[in-house]
C-alpha cells in the first residue's frame, strides 16, 4: 500500500487515510513494513516468542523476548508485544 501521494507541486506528500473506509486487505497491510508482533508461544513444549508481521504472517521464533526484539529492530521494525 503506497503511503505517499504527489501534491500539486509534484512532490511526495504523506497520504492521509481514513481507517474507517479501508478494505480488509488494506487494513491487513497497514503497518506491514514497520511493525512486528511478538507473542509468547510453546515451541515443541519449550517457551518461546513468535514473531509475526502486521498482517499476521509468521516471520520467526526466538528463544526469548530480548532475542526477538533484537531481531525485529535489526530489520528496522518496531516490536509490539501481544498476549
Amino acid at each position: 500500500m503506497n503511503m505517499e501521494q504527489q501534491n500539486d507541486n509534484g512532490q511526495n506528500a504523506p497520504l492521509v487515510l481514513d481507517v474507517r473506509h479501508l478494505s480488509q486487505s488494506q487494513f491487513a497491510q497497514l503497518g506491514m513494513p514497520y511493525i512486528a508482533y511478538l507473542k509468547p508461544v510453546l515451541n515443541n513444549g519449550v517457551p518461546a516468542i513468535a514473531i509475526h508481521g502486521a498482517d499476521g504472517t509468521p516471520m520467526g521464533v526466538a528463544t526469548d523476548v530480548d532475542v526477538a526484539i533484537a531481531a525485529v529492530e535489526q530489520h528496522e521494525m518496531r516490536p509490539v508485544r501481544v498476549h
